[in-house]
């Protein structure tokens, strides 16, 4: 198979789709891998380190697109990019494509099949492409949120950890999956008073085993989170539902009984954001205002620390990309019901329930697009 990986161009992303040490597993199972040039450089990785894993250098995306069997991809294709995609192509790629039904109708017009990182699943329950990422995205959150709090940045000026004689910051995370985890253990770790609010008793008890009295948990009711919000210098949303639209946990009208100048992380801003006035931003103009509380909802966090996220993410995902290839997308999931579930659309239909429900699209059950096949 001829598998190419385009470099990236949304705005401030440095990722890349492989690494050299992917490139050269999969030239060693017998595949061709085309990269574009300079598409490892945001992390680290040079036109020469692909060459000597066994890669072929292209010129253009174009190039890439026009030749590979499978793109590879970190971010969703942009919308020059979903032009170039064609009929039987494959895209593993995250998509969410939730909050994005200008990016579904565009893939469902390209007729290629794809995979997205974010929904295929394990024997676990949990989403193992998308975990690398969370685990980024939530220790970052708290680092940015203090910037965020920094006087200079329109926030309260408050410092994390305080000061002898001054009470440390008050941070609220709300989620205790793999982002909240993370964030709230970045946040105790830089000295702030955390507070993490889940709905699921086995989670929180799980912290509580884990991690004691290295942060509070709490069960997350409307009254629980409203009171805790309005005492918070920064808060942080770290909600999901696998492939939906995040749900709205903070609205507008709350913004007025918090402390001004409060920071609001929104890492859900992938999935349309858990804040009601939460909108996405890039690495260049990361922080807006509304109503006094500072907000940061950049849609691609991880992209900031490009070398340690592109290698964990190909760490996850090289089983997944080899499989695809060496069997060919059909196979691949017929033999693994977990990589079935990344299945998102397929020969113009649909295939992944959550999604259609967020925007209202017919859906074909992904095991019956793959009989289809």
């Amino acid at each position: 198979m001829k598998i190419g990986c385009p470099t990236e161009i949304k705005p401030q992303e440095f990722r890349v789709g492989m690494t050299p040490d992917a490139a050269r597993e999969a030239v060693a199972h017998g595949h061709t891998v085309l990269i574009q040039a300079g598409a490892g450089m945001g992390a680290g990785f040079t036109d020469d380190d692909y060459i000597a894993a066994g890669a072929v250098i292209l010129d253009s995306a174009e190039e890439i697109f026009a030749t590979a069997d499978m793109i590879v991809k970190v971010k969703e294709p942009q919308a020059v990019e979903r032009q170039m995609l064609r009929e039987g192509q494959l895209l593993f790629t995250y998509l969410h494509l939730a909050p994005d039904p200008e990016q579904t109708r565009d893939l469902l017009a390209s007729g290629c099949t794809a995979i997205a990182y974010e929904t295929v699943t394990d024997a676990r329950g949990g989403l193992p492409l998308l975990a690398p990422m969370s685990e980024v995205a939530g220790r970052l959150a708290p680092q940015v949120g203090a910037w965020t709090l920094q006087k200079a940045n329109g926030g309260r000026g408050v410092l994390m950890g305080g000061v002898p004689g001054v009470a440390p910051a008050k941070v609220v995370v709300i989620g205790g999956g793999v982002v909240g985890t993370h964030a709230a253990k970045i946040a105790a770790g830089m000295g702030a008073d955390v507070t993490v609010l889940d709905r699921s008793l086995p989670r929180l008890k799980y912290l509580d085993d884990v991690f004691g009295g290295t942060f509070k948990n709490l069960y997350s009711t409307a009254g629980a989170t409203a009171e805790l919000v309005r005492e918070a210098d920064m808060v942080i949303g770290a909600v999901l539902i696998p492939g939906a639209a995040a749900p709205k946990l903070i609205s507008r009208d709350q913004l007025s009984e918090m402390k001004p100048g409060a920071a609001l992380v929104d890492v859900a801003i992938d999935q349309g954001g858990c804040f009601e006035t939460s909108k996405a931003t890039t690495h260049a103009d990361p922080i807006y205002e509304v109503d006094g509380i500072m907000h940061y909802c950049v849609a691609n966090m991880p992209g900031a620390v490009a070398r340690t996220s592109t290698q964990a993410l190909g760490n996850a995902t090289l089983p997944f990309l080899l499989n695809l290839a060496d069997k060919g997308w059909r196979q691949a999931c017929e033999d693994d019901p977990h990589l079935l579930n990344g299945l998102n659309i397929h020969a113009g239909q649909l295939t992944y329930y959550a999604v259609g429900k967020a925007l209202g699209i017919d859906v074909l059950s992904p095991s019956l697009a793959l009989k289809a096949a």
